[in-house]
């Protein structure tokens, strides 16, 4: 199968954002352990943002960053103390209250958030070849997707501060009139994934800092160094000192964010059990929150559908950041007419995709994120063989060549049954669950009938069909003919377990501010 199975993936992304070539991100980046952060020119890794400075960390604490691709330790990361949460969200709360950011007028925000994402495209390089070597991505994502994309969400809410505006209730009184006010809802804590770290940290900063909140954030600790990486950017570009505070750290970090008083809205990105727990953790002291959570995408093959259009955009998606997409199809219902046809092309371009390390050029999809969510992949294949399932294509982890990175091959499993756990939990890998349904009312039902609901594809021919069934699907987007369904303007969230609230788009902004009533008497 040729590059352009990735490039269809991509195809939104390149219509909207600068293009770098694929020599340049090889040949122009720095060292890596100076992309690491570990010049003296800036922070070194390991430490924290916290009110402007660059903290050494208190604990003795340490988690290894590794090259999911080789093993190779590029460095280690501090482990946050309640000390040091503390003082971060002091800071935070410091420069909410006082300092130039509460007066900075909403014009001047937006030129900040422009020079950030100037920022960032000025380093693109660096922060591809930093986020492929870190998460394992193919640098042509990690620089198409994952930066030019994070430059462009500071860009699209830069242009939001000057637009946030209240209303004129018409009310029932002589003696009054009122007004309201979008106001920031105060300190925000935010807490990203480790299978789009920079991306995804964007998309939190972004609206948070646009509507005048101030923040602290704390990154995955397996992928930290594009986050670390960006807040040095941010901190050089002029953001006020205490508005952008940065810790890292594993769940007790992110726990204890979630617990602390100090913080007044947590936006999270990550499981559906991690979103349970801080739902009970923010009960304190009735935290806002935002939770984007666990996903279960189905792709409804229709009997119309152009298998010649569709193969290649599904399979694109599937092996898409090694199926580490919270929105990834991850089970597939094909139309009884179609499934012999559907599953051979599918097998013949699943087997033919190219995986290496992501600084190869001619990869096309890269290793999972650790060793361990490796394990956790490669066991839900194993038990759903084990319960009837038939490997057409992969089916078991790499060996060779691949031994010593967190490799695991596109896959295929036939003969899926809807009991199975591969059908009903996310996989978060190269998986293909192939089941088949012989009418509508039939698969929208199978569809519906999970615990998670953040997005479905449908391919079909039918433009009444395509609406219908996009109408009926229980999910926060639904894709017909496409499987591209992410953009800043564009609200992004799931129903029941796939989380609470929408990322990105004007809806954002709901989650980042509060309404404020004021009344005027006229008498």
């Amino acid at each position: 199968m040729a590059l352009f199975v990735l490039d269809i993936y991509l195809d939104c992304w390149k219509a909207r954002f600068r293009i770098y070539s694929e020599e340049r991100d090889v040949d122009t980046l720095q060292d890596p352990n100076k992309s690491a952060g570990r010049n003296d020119a800036g922070p070194r890794l390991g430490r924290f943002l916290i009110d402007g400075n660059w903290i050494e960390p208190s604990s003795g604490s340490v988690h290894l960053c590794t090259n999911p691709a080789n093993g190779e330790v590029l460095g280690t990361l501090g482990e946050a103390s309640t000390a040091e949460l503390n003082a971060a969200v002091t800071a935070a709360r410091r420069a909410l209250d006082s300092g130039p950011w509460r007066n900075m007028l909403p014009n001047e925000r937006a030129r900040l958030l422009w020079r950030v994402a100037d920022a960032i495209e000025t380093n693109a390089s660096e922060l591809a070849r930093l986020e492929s070597l870190d998460q394992g991505q193919p640098l042509s994502l990690a620089m198409n997707m994952s930066v030019l994309g994070a430059a462009e969400h500071f860009r699209y809410f830069a242009g939001w501060c000057t637009k946030l505006d209240g209303r004129v209730p018409s009310v029932s009184r002589h003696d009054a009139m009122l007004y309201t006010r979008r106001v920031p809802v105060g300190v925000c804590g935010l807490i990203t994934p480790w299978n789009f770290p920079l991306l995804i940290a964007a998309w939190k900063l972004a609206p948070a800092l646009a509507t005048g909140n101030t923040v602290v954030l704390k990154p995955a600790e397996q992928t930290s160094l594009t986050t670390l990486r960006l807040a040095e950017l941010m901190h050089d570009v002029g953001i006020p000192r205490g508005v952008l505070n940065v810790i890292t750290g594993a769940g007790p970090t992110g726990q204890a964010m979630t617990e602390h008083p100090g913080i007044d809205k947590i936006s999270f990105t990550g499981s559906t059990a991690v979103g349970r727990s801080i739902v009970r953790a923010s009960a304190g002291n009735f935290k806002r929150l935002s939770l984007e959570l666990g996903g279960k995408a189905a792709s409804v093959i229709c009997p119309d559908a152009d298998l010649n259009k569709i193969v290649p955009k599904n399979i694109a998606n599937v092996i898409n950041n090694a199926g580490q997409v919270c929105g990834a199809l991850s089970r597939f219902y094909v139309h009884q007419s179609l499934h012999d046809e559907f599953v051979e092309r599918a097998a013949a371009e699943l087997s033919s995709v190219r995986v290496g390390a992501g600084l190869n050029k001619t990869s096309q999809m890269g290793p999972l994120n650790s060793v361990e969510h490796l394990e956790r992949v490669d066991h839900m294949v194993k038990a759903a063989i084990a319960e009837g399932a038939t490997p057409i294509v992969g089916g078991s982890r790499l060996d060779g060549i691949y031994a010593s990175g967190s490799f695991y091959p596109p896959t295929m499993l036939e003969g899926v049954t809807e009991d199975m756990s591969v059908a009903r939990e996310e996989i978060f890998g190269p998986v293909m669950p192939i089941m088949t349904y012989n009418d509508e009312e039939e698969v929208i039902s199978r569809v519906n009938n999970s615990d998670y609901g953040l997005s479905a594809s449908v391919w079909t021919e039918n433009l009444a069909r395509g609406h219908r069934l996009a109408s009926h699907i229980s999910a926060g987007a639904v894709r017909v003919n496409t499987v591209s369904g992410l953009d800043p303007a564009a609200p992004w969230g799931g129903m029941r377990a796939s989380g609470w609230g929408r990322e990105m788009g004007e809806e954002a902004l709901e989650a980042y501010t509060e309404v404020k009533a004021t009344w005027i008497g006229l008498e």
